[in-house]
C-alpha cells in the first residue's frame, strides 16, 4: 500500500522540541559594525552560509577535467618535440594524425563518425551541466530566524523514521526512510496480525516535516508492504 503526500510547503513556524543529531548551527555577525536595524547585509550573510553548508564544490570533477587536458597537452608537446628533432614518433606523429582525420570521411564509415561525435558532445555536455549546477552535501537548511540552521539528511531521516515508527506502533528495524533531495519514501512493515494505516503514518510524518519545515522541502511517500513481520 502506498500514500503519497501532496508535497507543499507549509508556513507555520517550527515548535520548540528536542532537535538532536548532527545539526551545525552558524551565527551570522548581525552587528557588522553597524547598529541598524535588521537589514539586507546579515540576511545576505544567513543566505551564503546556508548555500556554502548545504552545497558541495566541484573539486573532483574539475580535477579530472584539468588532468585529461594536462596529460592531452603534454601529450601533442611530446610528439611535436619527436618531430621537431626528427625523431620517431611515439604513437602517432602530428602531420601523420592529420592526414589521417582529414581522411576519415572517405575511409570511415560516416555512421561510426556520427556515433562518435554524438558520444564525445554527450560527454562534454555531462561536464559542462556538473560544472553549471551545484553540488549537494546532503544537507538541508531548517528556518532559524537570526542563525542559520543546518541538519543532515541522516537525522531528518531518522526523526521521520521515528514519527513513523510510533504512529505504526512497530519495531526500529521495521521502519526505513529513503531520503533524496526531492523525495522522502517512507518504508514500514507492519507486524504480522496488526494492520498498519497508511494514512495515520503519513499524517505523523507530514507533521514532523511541518514543524521542521527542512528546505528543500520533499514529496513525502509512504509504502506499506503487503507482508508482515513476526512479531517479539
Amino acid at each position: 500500500m502506498s500514500v503519497d503526500a501532496p508535497g507543499t510547503e507549509h508556513d507555520g513556524g517550527p515548535e520548540d522540541g528536542d532537535q538532536t543529531g548532527r545539526a551545525s548551527v552558524q551565527e551570522a555577525d548581525a552587528g557588522s559594525g553597524s547598529r541598524e536595524p535588521a537589514s539586507a547585509g546579515p540576511r545576505h550573510g544567513l543566505e551564503t552560509a546556508i548555500r556554502r553548508e548545504t552545497g558541495s564544490g566541484r573539486v573532483l570533477a574539475s580535477a579530472m577535467v584539468a588532468l585529461i587536458v594536462t596529460l592531452l597537452c603534454v601529450y601533442a608537446l611530446l610528439e611535436s618535440t619527436l618531430q621537431a628533432i626528427n625523431q620517431p614518433a611515439w604513437l602517432i606523429d602530428p602531420e601523420s594524425a592529420a592526414r589521417f582525420v582529414a581522411g576519415l570521411p572517405d575511409d570511415a564509415d560516416r555512421g561510426i563518425l556520427g556515433l562518435l561525435g554524438l558520444v564525445t558532445a554527450v560527454v562534454g555536455l555531462i561536464f559542462v551541466l556538473v560544472a553549471l549546477r551545484r553540488g549537494r552535501s546532503g544537507r538541508r537548511s531548517l528556518p532559524g530566524g537570526r542563525i542559520a540552521v543546518v541538519l543532515d539528511d541522516e537525522v531528518l531521516a531518522s526523526a521521520l523514521a521515528r514519527r513513523a515508527r510510533s504512529a505504526a506502533t512497530v519495531r526500529p528495524e521495521q521502519v526505513t526512510v529513503v531520503l533524496s533531495r526531492n523525495e522522502a519514501i517512507v518504508n514500514v512493515r507492519p507486524t504480522s496480525g496488526i494492520p498498519v494505516s497508511a494514512e495515520a503514518v503519513l499524517a505523523a510524518v507530514e507533521d514532523e516535516l511541518r514543524r521542521l519545515r527542512p528546505q528543500p522541502y520533499p514529496l513525502l511517500r509512504v509504502r506499506v508492504a503487503g507482508t508482515g513481520v513476526v512479531g517479539a
